[in-house]
């Protein structure tokens, strides 16, 4: 008989609720019982919603959920639940205090327990529970797994310990696309395209993604042993590697577009991206950067403080940036620029799209309510919350959404949420596939109430994220394109150039990065061997193809008249992909920027705007306000 038989209800309840109300949830020691532990993370999780979460909360209906999560993926199909502790059609149930949600789901975790024919997963059947009890809440509050947190931990602190390589599994095989610079890989020689087939001796054929990640991280200062099979060589090669602090960077890109203009990609706010920023910025004025794109597209945000030291930096000192707006007035507060910002009269472009979320709202509709700067793109995602993370007596952590931020005229970006978190979620992909199209249905929709005005007097709008001031059409990815992407043509297309030509390439344009860009582009023959492994994939080019389209089956069917426009982004793309594994990853976006995306060119033609914009903003400073633009 296992340990659970033993427990009864009174142990479990002095035990837990002892550590809640008398120590203020401390942390259990290691070593308790698993049982203590689970049921001391339920409490925790109930009594942090309740305490901290943006709104009035009921905790009947986060008990309700929760027991009806714990049930819904019973291991034990022949278990009865009517009558008992696990019921939930919550007949006479009234709930009304965390002591009376925890003593009532103690008991049914203790009758599972107790009475189960099978081996219950308790430490699963809670983790349901607590997923359950997220359900009704905003789509921002999330329980995060142990397994997940320290993954996601990593991302944000902008760093991990490991070997320092960016690596794909291609055909079940750990393929290296290129060594972080100065990390231990690269001071060892391990170069793109290297194999890794043996860990610690053991083979690594068939890895995936996760194996490689739990096989090759550990704590700085071990050491593993890869054993690397490379194009060109006979035998395999044995290499130890000492893992070391890998830095994970949040700008990806940052170089200079033309003799006066910067270009700057940030992919989220981590807790180094205002160290990185700051950084690319000096290294572009020691070029002569005299104005600069932002490129925010894609940037889901991240840490709140990352955003506001961001935007402090175009600004003068006591700017409005952001304020937070709660029922809790610890979490209620604004935030003003600390700092006469360094780059305050830089003209300045920020772009933007459906990916750009949270901290990238922040910098965007901070720089567009005082007409800072001129934002371009398409319409951002519409996520106006802040969470807070809280970590759990197992290591998993939950996400609690304590306010919602407003921009400085006073809107509120965030979307609607009430359908559902799936809706919620796949909003984007609803929006209509024209950028203006959506805006212009967007804005029809926009109330009085959510219209707000800039400095300047321009009318901007909340309840749907940034409406960008300039528009930008312009689909960046063709049919053809999507085609490659979801069979992982272009990647194996690239890899296997580099295998057969890597040599010969490198010994032509490793140190003309400038020449590749300009003159550079794929052969005949390399088009040729492109288009025959497109067309084993589904691609079908026909005389009697009236518009280009998918079938049912994923073929895609296209008219020859429309083939050389149809390619141009998959070959821009293994252009730049080819760029990023010889290279290095910084690389990928001068290229995909050149070949691909127009985005950035199109940027580069609205300096005048921004003038306008700037001239503007003196004139209702000076107070003399002009609704002309």
């Amino acid at each position: 008989m296992s340990l659970k038989r033993y427990l009864t209800p009174s142990l479990i309840s002095i035990i837990v609720l002892a550590l809640l109300y008398v120590s203020g949830i401390d942390r259990v020691l290691a070593g308790s019982n698993s049982h203590e532990v689970n049921l001391k993370k339920y409490a925790e999780v109930q009594q942090k919603i309740i305490e901290n979460h943006v709104d009035e909360i009921s905790i009947e209906e986060l008990y309700k959920n929760s027991l009806r999560g714990f049930v819904r993926r019973l291991s034990d199909t022949t278990l009865t639940i009517q009558g008992t502790p696990l019921d939930t059609t919550f007949t006479d149930v009234n709930i009304t205090s965390l002591r009376q949600s925890f003593t009532n789901f103690e008991r049914a975790y203790l009758f599972l327990a107790n009475n189960t024919t099978v081996e219950e997963n308790l430490d699963k059947r809670i983790e349901d529970a607590i997923t359950a009890m997220f359900r009704p809440l905003d789509p921002h509050s999330v329980y995060i797994r142990p397994e997940t947190s320290e993954r996601i931990q990593d991302e944000f602190t902008g760093r991990f310990e490991g070997i320092g390589i960016q690596f794909q599994v291609i055909d079940d095989t750990i393929t290296v696309i290129s060594a972080i610079s100065n990390g231990p890989s690269d001071q060892l020689g391990i170069r793109s395209g290297d194999r890794i087939v043996e860990i610690d001796g053991d083979s690594s054929v068939g890895f995936s993604e996760q194996d490689v990640v739990r096989s090759l991280r550990g704590p700085k200062g071990t050491k593993v042993t890869v054993g690397i099979l490379r194009p060109g060589t006979r035998h395999m090669l044995d290499f130890e590697i000492e893992r070391d602090e890998i830095p994970i960077y949040t700008v990806d890109s940052s170089y200079m577009l033309d003799d006066v203009t910067g270009y700057i990609r940030v992919n989220r706010f981590a807790a180094t991206t205002h160290e990185e920023f700051t950084r690319a910025m000096r290294d572009l004025r020691q070029e002569n950067m005299e104005r600069l794109v932002l490129d925010l597209r894609g940037n889901p945000g991240g840490y709140l403080e990352q955003a506001v030291r961001m935007a402090n930096d175009f600004f003068p000192r006591g700017t409005t940036l952001v304020a937070t707006e709660s029922r809790h007035a610890r979490f209620t507060s604004e935030y003003r620029a600390r700092y006469n910002g360094p780059y305050r009269e830089i003209p300045l472009i920020v772009l933007v799209d459906e990916g750009s979320a949270s901290g990238s709202e922040i910098v965007s509709g901070a720089i567009q309510d005082h007409d800072r700067g001129l934002v371009v793109g398409r319409r951002t995602f519409g996520k106006g919350l802040v969470q807070q993370q809280y970590e759990l007596p197992d290591k998993s952590n939950i996400r609690i959404t304590i306010s919602r931020y407003l921009t400085p005229s006073g809107r509120e970006i965030q979307k609607p949420y009430k359908d559902g978190r799936e809706k919620y979620a796949y909003e984007i992909y609803t929006r209509d596939d024209s950028a203006s199209g959506d805006i212009h249905e967007f804005i029809n929709t926009v109330p009085d109430s959510l219209r707000y005005r800039t400095t300047a007097g321009r009318e901007v709008f909340g309840g749907g994220g940034v409406v960008p001031d300039h528009i930008v059409d312009i689909e960046t990815a063709s049919e053809a394109f999507v085609l490659m992407r979801r069979n992982n043509i272009g990647t194996t297309f690239v890899r296997d150039f580099i295998d057969r030509r890597g040599t010969e390439f490198r010994e032509v344009w490793e140190d003309r990065f400038s020449d590749f860009r300009t003159d550079f582009s794929w052969s005949e023959s390399e088009q040729e061997t492109f288009m025959d492994r497109m067309l084993e994939a589904g691609l079908v080019v026909s005389d009697t193809v009236t518009t280009v389209h998918f079938d049912d089956d994923n073929n895609l069917y296209v008219n020859p008249a429309d083939l050389d426009e149809q390619l141009k982004s998959p070959l821009g793309f293994m252009k730049a992909d080819l760029a990023r594994q010889i290279w290095g990853s910084e690389y990928f976006y001068p290229v995909i920027n050149d070949e691909v995306d127009p985005t950035v060119n199109i940027a580069l033609t609205l300096w005048e705007q921004v003038e306008t914009l700037k001239a503007m903003r003196e004139e209702a400073l000076n107070g003399n306000m002009s609704n002309a633009w």
